[in-house]
This record gives C-alpha cells, sequence and structure tokens, in this order.
C-alpha cells in the first residue's frame, strides 16, 4: 500500500516516513501542502494520505477541502496531523474532509492503528467499488428494446435488423427477458371467438 506523507518540518517527515517504511508501506513524501496536492491530482495517487495541518503555502485542511470538492467519490483516506487537538480544530478538519487525525508528536502504536483503519475502510470503498462496475456491466449486456421498430400495419410484424419480417412476440423475445403468456382480449372475443361459439351452437343445434 502507498502513503502519501505531507510534512513540512524535516525532521518530522523523517521520523514519519521511516516509522511507516519499517511497517512495509511504500512512502511518498513532500514537504508542503501545493506538492501534496499535485500529487493527489496526478496519475495513480497513493489511496492514503497524512497531511499536517499547519503547512506554507497550503495547509493540510485546504488540502482535504480542494481533494473533497475535485473528487467527492474516489477513495481516498486522509488523516489530518495535528498539534491543534482541541474539539474545535478536531471538528473543523473532519468537516473539511479529514477521516482521521492524529496529534503531535504522534504516538506510533496509536498512528499504527489508525492507519490500519484507513486500509480498511479503503479495502471496503474498492470492494464496493468492483459490485457497483459489476452490476453496470450486466445491466450493460441485459437485452432492451429501443428506438423505431418497423411494424407492418396488417399483420403486426416486425422488421428485425436483417430485413426479415417476424411476429411481435418473436421479436421481443429475442430481445428482452419478456416471457408471453397468450389470451384473448375483450374486443378479439367479441369479433373473432364470440361468433365461432355461436356457429357451433348452431350447428349443434340443427343435429
Amino acid at each position: 500500500m502507498r502513503i502519501l506523507i505531507a510534512e513540512d518540518d524535516a525532521v518530522s517527515r523523517r521520523r514519519l516516513e521511516a516509522t511507516l517504511q519499517k511497517w512495509g508501506y511504500e512512502v511518498l513524501a513532500v514537504e508542503d501542502g501545493l506538492a501534496a496536492w499535485e500529487v493527489l491530482q496526478g496519475e495513480m495517487p497513493p489511496p492514503l494520505a497524512i497531511l499536517d495541518w499547519m503547512m506554507p503555502g497550503m495547509d493540510g485542511i485546504e488540502v482535504c477541502r480542494k481533494v473533497r470538492e475535485r473528487s467527492p467519490s474516489r477513495p481516498l483516506y486522509i488523516i489530518v496531523l495535528t498539534a491543534r487537538g482541541s474539539r474545535e480544530d478536531v471538528v473543523a478538519g473532519l468537516q473539511a474532509g479529514g477521516d482521521d487525525y492524529v496529534t503531535k508528536p504522534f504516538d506510533r502504536e496509536e498512528l499504527h492503528a489508525r492507519v490500519r483503519v484507513g486500509l480498511r475502510v479503503l479495502q471496503l470503498q474498492m470492494n464496493l467499488a468492483d459490485r457497483v462496475r459489476e452490476l453496470e456491466e450486466a445491466l450493460a449486456r441485459v437485452k432492451q428494446l429501443q428506438g423505431l421498430l418497423p411494424i407492418c400495419s396488417y399483420c403486426k410484424k416486425i422488421r428485425d435488423d436483417q430485413n426479415y419480417w417476424q411476429q411481435v412476440e418473436g421479436y421481443i423475445s429475442e430481445h428482452s427477458e419478456a416471457i408471453f403468456s397468450h389470451g384473448i382480449c375483450p374486443d378479439c372475443f367479441e369479433k373473432f371467438v364470440k361468433p365461432e361459439l355461436n356457429k357451433l351452437k348452431s350447428a349443434g343445434e340443427k343435429s
């Protein structure tokens, strides 16, 4: 898993980078918010970012806000690293788009736990995205009737793409998931069936 670090203090950045690398993560470290923003807007950005709140040029909170506004649905877990641990500061960071926070100087075990939480959330998001993609592909494969259908004014047959005329039920069965059950409408009963029944009845009475 790749992790982006944005921290302007060189000592803190190096300590954070070494800690994450020791845990087996691939780390990309930058020294300010502008560089972090460029990385997150590039191709294949890291799915997890640890951003220092106070940085020159663009602070971590502004990076959070811009990322969420630009790509609200993209899987990206952001941990805000801050020395400001008041309730108001935490709320402000989360409202700006941060998913979690760690206070400075960071505790190694706490940081590790929060990173693992972020990875679990990302895995759930990616699994959900895969399911949505599979559903969209399945829906795209479903046969649908659409567009203009040439139909005979007399026999009501439909002309298909190969210029072949076929019964309506045959055409619809080939181009959709519909299953037909045949019946007789009231108009056809009066027009076709009832006269035949009357003929049979009259023939029976004569015999």
